[in-house]
């Protein structure tokens, strides 16, 4: 797998999937077996409903176990805390002015599964990211939204 391949994720995303898949492997997989061993006990399973439903059950959590080992083999593991650049990049918190409404906002540029734009947390994929990539305190971007375009200003940015 060459790194065009890798999606980058801060330490703590990378933490949040380990736990997830922790829980699932360990909870809700045996979980779901014993539910499957009781439904069967009770006879016909052809139509039985709490059978199908711990089925569909497994499904979707199988599924999911899945998903978040790709993730992690995909991870590209990053500690903002160690980063050294002296311009905007993954894993950095931006303090911008948002030049229309004369406003300050931060925002931590994090990986796609660990935004969270109420916690200040955006994706290296959102239009807002991608346009702070490479930038220096001072520079002016421009972010087509929807509605228009916004400009801010890049005020400062730290790693941590």
């Amino acid at each position: 797998m060459s790194s065009a391949d890798k999606m980058p994720m801060t330490v703590q995303g990378k933490l949040r999937l380990e736990a997830e898949l922790k829980r699932l492997l360990q909870e809700e997989r045996p979980s779901i077996i014993r539910a499957i061993e009781e439904a069967r006990a009770q006879g016909d399973i052809s139509e039985n409903a709490e059978y199908e439903a711990a089925k569909e059950r497994q499904s979707m959590v199988e599924g999911r176990i899945a998903e978040i080992q790709s993730k992690i083999a995909m991870a590209e593991v990053v500690n903002p805390a160690e980063i050294k650049a002296d311009r905007v990049v993954f894993g950095a918190t931006v303090t911008l002015n948002d030049l229309e409404e004369e406003t300050k906002v931060t925002y931590q540029i994090v990986g796609v599964d660990e935004a969270d734009v109420k916690a200040g947390k955006i994706s290296i994929m959102s239009p807002l990211a991608r346009a702070l990539i490479g930038k220096k305190s001072g520079e002016v971007v421009v972010v087509q939204s929807p509605k228009s375009e916004k400009e801010y200003e890049v005020l400062s940015f730290k790693y941590q």
